[in-house]
């Protein structure tokens, strides 16, 4: 990666830090680890088990925490803040507008805008895009390429549809909702009932909506409900790969990592973090600030607070006991077997 920023403008993105060492830096080129750093990167202490590569990092500029005890060497410099991971994140917003900045305002003349959509003229869409009489496209809203928006569906202002999402007909974003890649929001909740030796589909006519600043990542598909609406709250970060079914409940500020799959009617409370490959069982509750290990298996429904692993998931501490246990397993069984043969 080839940047090219200041420390005048790193300070402006990073407010209320500590600066320690030379000031007067050439324009920082890069962003690396402590480790792999060289003379003109930026780099970061966000684990303190790294702590002891900073007196070596050939970095120029190292963002570390407050209590950071150490100094910096000729031509380097030390911000020290409350969050280095954040304060990274902040100048690498900055780097970001740069090497990426906006494409501008307009509609690109491949796509398509039936002539009963509600389009902001602030708007930028891309390439052979299509959006259906009906819907609505709220301010500043960015519309890559190939992305299809259905019929009376919306998109809240500031929000980015990345390409090949696809946004179907009467489902709802709020403000500054981020879909990456190949999203699909609003597909058919997958629901048969069996007749006649058949699996009949059964409509489903409700809708999605998905509340203001979430984001869901690349290939993440949300069902629409059978009547009402699937919900995403606010706030919400959800990761690559997730599937969530119809009816499903998300709610306010929750952290879905890659692979989860949710079955329909399941509800989650606030606050509520699930690790990679997880699975829910249908219509069921998960308490406000629960916590879910990755590959858990969730069949019944979990109280707030609780901290699940395993599959079926157990409390945690439960679950590390009992594999420790399975551990020693082997030579439990030896040691029984020498017993037997020594009566």
């Amino acid at each position: 990666m080839s940047i090219e920023i200041t420390l005048d403008e790193i300070l402006k993105a990073v407010p209320n830090c500590d600066v320690d060492g030379e000031m007067d830096l050439l324009p920082l080129v890069g962003v690396a680890s402590l480790d792999k750093a060289q003379l003109g990167d930026i780099a970061f202490l966000g684990n303190p088990k790294y702590k002891d590569q900073v007196a070596f990092t050939a970095a120029s500029v190292v963002i570390l925490p407050k209590d950071f005890i150490g100094f910096p060497k000729d031509g380097q410099c030390y911000l020290r803040v409350e969050n280095p991971s954040y304060a990274l994140a902040l100048v690498c917003r900055a780097i970001e507008e740069r090497l990426f900045p906006p494409p501008p305002i307009g509609i690109h003349s491949s796509s398509c805008i039936e002539n009963e959509a509600l389009v902001d003229d602030s708007v930028t869409i891309g390439p052979f895009c299509y959006i259906e009489n009906g819907a609505e496209i709220g301010a500043n809203v960015r519309l890559a390429s190939h992305v299809y928006v259905g019929a009376f569906a919306k998109v809240g202002a500031d929000s980015r549809l990345c390409n090949g999402v696809k946004l179907l007909s009467r489902c709802e974003l709020g403000e500054r909702v981020i879909l990456n890649a190949g999203v699909v929001v609003g597909s058919d909740g997958y629901g048969f009932d069996n007749v006649a030796e058949k699996h009949e589909k059964i409509p489903h006519l409700g809708t999605v909506v998905i509340e203001d600043d979430v984001e869901i990542g690349a290939n993440t598909c949300i069902d629409r409900s059978r009547f009402a609406a699937t919900r995403i709250g606010e706030g919400t970060k959800i990761d690559n790969l997730v599937q969530i079914g119809h009816n499903v409940i998300i709610g306010k500020r929750c952290l879905v990592v890659a692979q989860v799959g949710i079955s329909g009617s399941v509800s989650f409370e606030d606050d509520v973090i699930v690790g990679g490959q997880a699975g829910f069982a249908g219509h069921l509750n998960v308490g406000k600030g629960a916590k879910i290990a990755a590959q858990a298996g969730i069949t019944k429904n979990v109280e707030a607070g609780a901290f699940l692993k395993g599959n079926p998931a157990l409390p945690y501490s439960l679950a590390l006991r009992i594999a420790v246990l399975n551990r020693k397993l082997p030579d439990l069984f030896k040691r029984f077997a020498e017993f037997d043969e020594s009566s």
